[in-house]
């Protein structure tokens, strides 16, 4: 089959090659062809070295598809169900399942250090990213990364749910619980970032302040529900004129950098709520003294993939989705054959694309 193969850390480009095969399929798996899979910038930060992953891998961990086989004791799946990935399933019996944190379950991601592609004529293995692998048209993953999809949903909103979506709505949704007639500002307004904009919209915020140097995604972010939007270099006069100075109630930082997690915490107001939604590096240290960490006491709120119940979340999405509350088809500004995955990559480094849907 057909998928893209990043061979090494730090090259740019992907191997889309035609001699691959996915492995592992037996007891609790289940194997899927995939219809549809997002790049988000996660994928970006796996193949540069941001994001630990081993390699060789397939990247790729926003998709949706089709079962085509369920292995033995499999429960809930049958072939022809039309499902989503999720990249970070539960295993329901954990510490951090059992209090509802199903978010933070590591089960799932035990499963990223198994092989389930191998490369045909070397016959060597490949890594799926994150224990996934979406880009490709088939991945065998375990029962709990696919999630059975209504019929009325695409097969491309389907799989921005399975990250972006959740991520960015549940941040502003569940970490932060945005409360209504509140002041927000969103510092990085790609995918994540724009989801995390309709989040706020969603609970009520009266003020939303996009923050990015791109200018076509300040204007998406216009689109999308937030009341102005300003470059970086502008985001002290936004905090000044929309709050009186005082900083906003909530800051989200959807980068992944310490100097935007900086940024983001001094536009926050003292007693206010710091939300870090971007995934960074390991060796990116945010550092604040510890008078100002006293004194001011803002919140620092991590968000790991929307910060609930995943599922619960994907299921809040639709919701939302089908009543107009949130428009997903809109953020995806490009749409490639898996053939077209490096212009794709390139479109996302410049921030030209919000979300690509890479059609399988």
């Amino acid at each position: 089959m057909r998928a893209a193969v990043q061979h090494e850390t730090g090259r740019p480009e992907l191997d889309v090659r035609d001699d691959v095969e996915a492995v592992g399929f037996g007891p609790g798996k289940v194997r899927l062809r995939m219809r549809a899979t997002g790049l988000c910038h996660s994928d970006l930060s796996a193949m540069s070295g941001v994001l630990p992953q081993l390699v060789p891998f397939v990247p790729g961990h926003e998709g949706a598809g089709e079962v085509v086989d369920v292995g033995d004791g499999v429960t809930g799946l049958r072939a022809g169900d039309r499902v989503l990935v999720c990249w970070l399933p539960s295993c329901g019996g954990c510490p951090a399942c059992k209090r509802g944190q199903t978010q933070l379950c590591l089960a799932g991601l035990m499963s990223a250090g198994t092989p389930n592609f191998r490369l045909g004529g070397s016959g060597s293995d490949l890594f799926g990213f994150a224990g996934t692998g979406t880009f490709a048209e088939e991945a065998v993953v375990g029962a709990g990364c696919a999630v059975p999809i209504p019929d009325d949903l695409p097969y491309d909103i389907a799989a921005l749910i399975g990250c972006g979506v959740t991520t960015g709505l549940g941040a502003a949704l569940n970490t932060a619980d945005v409360a209504a007639g509140s002041s927000v500002a969103v510092i990085g307004c790609g995918g994540v970032g724009i989801c995390a904009v309709q989040g706020a919209r969603a609970a009520g915020a009266a003020q939303i302040v996009a923050v990015d140097p791109v200018a076509s995604r300040r204007e998406a972010a216009l689109r999308f529900g937030a009341t102005e939007a300003v470059a970086p270099d502008g985001l002290a006069d936004a905090r000044a004129r929309v709050t009186g100075g005082e900083g906003f109630d909530y800051a989200f930082e959807v980068v992944g950098t310490s100097a935007t997690a900086r940024a983001a915490y001094d536009a926050t107001r003292r007693g206010g709520t710091l939300c870090v939604v971007g995934a960074g590096a390991m060796d990116d240290l945010f550092q604040v003294n510890m008078f100002e960490l006293f004194f001011d006491e803002k919140k620092i709120l991590p968000s790991l993939y929307g910060g609930g119940d995943v599922r619960r979340s994907y299921e809040r999405a639709i919701s939302l989705w089908r009543a107009g509350r949130i428009d997903l088809a809109g953020l995806i500004t490009h749409r490639v054959p898996l053939s077209g995955v490096n212009d794709a990559l390139a479109q996302m480094r410049t921030g030209e694309a919000l979300r690509t849907c890479i059609e399988i």
